[in-house]
């Protein structure tokens, strides 16, 4: 089964206060919100005027000839009048909550693609993914309904208990009596309905992560024959989701009928002693309905508040999970002023670690990298060798500053990682991973991804130069061909090649291979070498690769083996030495 949350609910006080984040996102649209709030107070005091309406139309609308247009005609005016700041309530508030959203979720994915690799490699995509789409879901209701029917509630039930003292304060005295017994109900429930909303969402974002992780891996998953497994873990995901949303609804659906038999208990009672004031002559029969009325307005009100308060529980939950998220800051960031350092033009690419200790965050225990020293010159080749675990790929995620260092340093043309700016520094450095990541876009994208402001032209000969024009062209729309989520519609060894065409494109001055040619085969492998081979040319690259045919152009091949460096020459003379590279040379090199 897929991890699950057991975050405690906090009390419901402090989950509604989360709700205070969104007014940033609101008050960045004030013509909205102004418009909103105008059409609000117009909707509800046509509201309060149906009742004095009703007065007239049954007081003096049957009894008077002369009146009975009038009385009518005022009626209708009324109800005009609402429909019309009802529409344009619901018009306003509503693209509010489509803009507040969108905001919201363009904030939190940059802030998500921002955040350093450690934070990415403790979470689950699928929850992430579950946060920005289903918890911002909920509050565009928030938004775009619940605050609209909180707020129209609020005023209105104030508006019907003033409008109830001055029609018959001896009833209003009875209507009061429902409105604190339909509150507690809600108050009482609060807690156990944040605990069930918070629950409910944490469950439903398990069972995305789950379906994320299956779905992207969908081809192993069929390859063993798993369906009926990941169908049955999966529809224990859903089962534990639905059962915690039970939970939730049998908690809202009571406090909801509870409140709602309060308070037209109460209304019923008003009538009952209403309809004996008429009888003995205190009252109209038009008073009696407008009172009446007043009182289903600010009851119906109450029980609005009631629904509405259900939903603030589960959107505070969900508003209190992307804040978590929000919260988060990178621990990889640009130096602060005064601090920042530019590299100088042209860059030269010199690379330089200093006795580097570091430590996975989830192995903190076992050094990935200790007490690392290399240093690579301008314009040098380097390969990295070892057995598996012995350091390689994290040297190149130190040098791209995925990571930082627990001790030494890694100097770039001289100066500190830490001293510039990982996106300036990134810009410099070319990297073609050993299962490169295609987007479902078209090939052009995919390739241009590189520099984006190339042209058709230099795009077409990167791919001509990575071995990768003719497989391209014989797509059925060229470069324009889309080439599927993580590139289905190509081959191991054309994914790679695309990938190659995009580090060619962006020609940075250092150059990261990573088993950047492990998914050819030997006749592409030729050509891109060759191709490799001009990209290399004056130009620093590291290279982790167990082909020999990578091997034996470095000008440097450096063994590595629990994160040190055991031994590094060239290729013959680390054979003549003996030792690790002669082992690993003989098991994965000349069979």
């Amino acid at each position: 089964m897929a991890a699950q949350s057991t975050t405690a609910a906090p009390p419901a006080k402090a989950r509604l206060g989360t709700l205070r984040a969104l007014w940033p996102f609101i008050r960045r649209h004030m013509g909205l919100f102004s418009a909103w709030l105008l059409a609000l107070g117009l909707a509800s005091a046509a509201t309060l005027s149906l009742p004095p309406a009703f007065k007239q139309m049954i007081d003096h609308g049957f009894s008077d000839g002369s009146n009975v247009n009038r009385a009518f005609l005022f009626l209708f005016a009324v109800a005009v009048v609402l429909a019309l700041a009802s529409a344009a309530r619901f018009y306003f508030v509503s693209l509010l909550g489509e803009k507040v959203v969108a905001d919201l979720r363009q904030q939190l994915y940059g802030h998500l693609i921002g955040l350093d690799a450690e934070f990415h490699d403790r979470s689950r995509s699928g929850e992430l993914v579950s946060r920005l789409t289903t918890d911002s879901e909920l509050l565009r209701s928030v938004v775009a309904t619940s605050m609209s029917v909180a707020l129209r509630s609020t005023v209105t039930v104030i508006g019907s208990l003033a409008m109830l003292f001055v029609t018959s304060p001896r009833l209003a005295a009875f209507a009061l009596i429902g409105i604190p017994l339909a509150v507690l109900p809600i108050v009482l429930g609060s807690r156990r309905l944040g605990k069930a909303s918070r629950a409910s969402q944490d469950r439903v974002a398990d069972a995305n992560a789950l379906a994320n992780e299956t779905l992207g891996a969908v081809r192993t998953v069929q390859a063993h024959a798993r369906e009926p497994y990941e169908r049955g873990r999966f529809g224990e995901a859903i089962a534990i989701a639905v059962e915690t949303a039970r939970k939730r609804i049998r908690a809202q659906a009571w406090v909801t009928a509870a409140a709602i038999t309060l308070i037209f208990g109460a209304i019923t009672l008003v009538l009952w002693s209403g309809a004996h004031d008429v009888i003995s002559g205190k009252m109209s029969a038009g008073t009696l309905g407008q009172f009446v009325l007043y009182a289903l307005i600010g009851g119906g009100s109450v029980g609005a508040l009631a629904e509405v308060w259900n939903e603030l529980q589960r959107a505070a939950g969900g508003m209190g999970r992307i804040a978590e998220l929000l919260q988060e800051t990178p621990r990889i960031t640009a130096p602060g002023d005064g601090q920042q350092h530019a590299l100088a033009q042209p860059v030269r690419g010199e690379i330089r670690f200093e006795d580097v200790v570091f430590h996975y965050p989830s192995r903190p225990e076992m050094p990935a990298l200790d007490g690392f020293n290399l240093h690579v010159v301008p314009g040098e080749t380097v390969a990295l060798v070892g057995p598996s675990g012995a350091g390689k790929s994290t040297v190149l995620a130190m040098l791209l500053r995925f990571h930082d260092a627990q001790s030494g340093r890694i100097r770039f043309d001289g100066v500190d990682l830490r001293q510039l700016d990982p996106a300036q520094l990134r810009e410099q450095v070319g990297l073609v991973p050993q299962h490169p990541t295609i987007f479902a876009a078209s090939a052009a994208d995919n390739i241009r991804y590189g520099r984006l402001q190339a042209t058709d032209a230099q795009v077409r000969q990167a791919a001509a130069d990575a071995e990768a024009l003719d497989f391209i062209d014989e797509l059925p729309e060229g470069f324009d061909s889309q080439l599927g989520e993580r590139g289905a519609r190509l081959s191991g060894g054309q994914q790679q090649r695309i990938a190659i065409a995009r580090a060619l494109l962006k020609d940075a001055p250092v150059l990261l291979l990573d088993e950047a040619t492990s998914a050819l085969d030997a006749q592409s492998e030729r050509a891109v070498q060759h191709a490799l081979q001009r990209l290399m040319q004056g130009r620093t690259t590291l290279v982790i690769a167990h082909r020999l045919a990578t091997i034996l152009q470095a000008d440097r091949i450096v063994v590595m083996d629990r994160g040190r460096i055991v031994a590094q020459g060239t290729h013959e003379q680390l054979l003549a030495e003996g030792g690790l590279y002669a082992e690993l040379a003989k098991l994965q090199f000349l069979d």
